[in-house]
């Protein structure tokens, strides 16, 4: 496999067209476009882009009662959640192969089977294969209302000429033993899409990058109420306050140095220049997996978790 040391990688801040998948992978495609005509070989989108993070709904629940009517917004929101595969994948496959690069896509991912709903991350090839995806294995409070968990078999890491490439989303990156279910893979690219834009956020993700000591991508939705469709935006408590995801994506060096970032209150593409011997710099004093580890002390180990699958395409 033929490896490339410096390329360009980006993120996408964005808000969905709220509830509505076909017109969501419309503006998808324009950033691709966009990102693709700056050169961008490995592009991310925030946790469940399409069809959107539903910030501020409650589905017609609490605890002990549920309504009608958040049975039904439960049901337009899985309508319009993503199968896969289907022509929908096939359509973001074909967006990558068209921009010629690495695509990782967060969707809300429909079971047909079960009817469950799962927050996943999808990666695509520049060749425009569906090669893996990760589904988050806890979400986060009111988020069980809605998505359902993913396993160890969807911690999913590819070796590809861009370097290894693996991610966890949101609050999986607060838990130890799946960030280190990534470093144990050898993760140079780290994906770490999400739905928290506050201040702690940034400070996570330069722990993570010096921690594993790898390039960290944050990536968040940028959206207010006003994104919202009238019906759904009557429903969101009042104290929400306008803007329901202010950002803060952000790209991290392997040393915490931010390169691109964060971004506030705006949508927007944010790229970095990536180096990829700035890792093995960087591992001259704290490598999370090898000469820091003391495997006479600590033992570890992941239920189901594939091996790092190799993945290779023209850069």
């Amino acid at each position: 496999m033929k490896r490339i040391n410096k390329f360009k990688v980006g993120c996408v801040q964005a808000g969905a067209v709220f509830f509505d998948l076909e017109k969501t992978i419309d503006k998808a495609a324009g950033f691709i476009r966009e990102a693709a005509g700056q050169g961008v070989k490995l592009l991310v989108f925030p946790e469940t882009f399409i069809p959107g993070y539903p910030s501020g709904l409650g589905f017609g629940t609490v605890v002990g009662s549920r309504t009608e009517a958040g049975r039904d917004q439960y049901k337009r929101y899985w309508q319009n959640s993503v199968q896969v595969p289907s022509r929908h994948t096939e359509r973001l496959g074909q967006m990558a192969k068209e921009a010629n690069l690495f695509l990782v896509m967060g969707i809300t991912e429909r079971d047909d089977t079960n009817k469950t709903l799962y927050c996943t991350l999808l990666y695509f090839s520049p060749t425009g294969e569906l090669i893996g995806k990760h589904r988050k294995i806890k979400p986060t409070a009111a988020e069980r209302l809605v998505w359902g968990e993913g396993d160890g078999t969807t911690l999913t890491t590819f070796d590809t000429p861009l370097g290894k490439i693996g991610g966890l989303i949101c609050w999986e990156n607060y838990m130890p033993h799946a960030r280190m279910a990534m470093f144990s893979k050898g993760v140079e690219l780290y994906l770490a899409p999400t739905a928290d834009a506050r201040d702690t956020w940034q400070s996570t993700m330069e722990h993570v990058a010096c921690e594993g000591r790898c390039y960290v991508i944050g990536c968040n939705q940028y959206f207010t109420q006003d994104d919202y469709p009238d019906d759904l935006r009557q429903t969101i408590p009042t104290d929400r306050g306008h803007t329901l995801s202010r950002g803060g994506s952000t790209i991290i060096s392997p040393l915490g140095k931010v390169l691109a970032g964060p971004l506030y209150d705006e949508e927007g593409l944010l790229t970095a220049e990536i180096d990829l011997d700035e890792i093995i710099r960087s591992k001259m004093d704290f490598d999370v997996n090898g000469h820091y580890t003391r495997h006479d002390i600590f033992t570890f180990a992941v239920e189901g978790q594939p091996e790092i699958r190799q993945v290779d395409f023209d850069v």
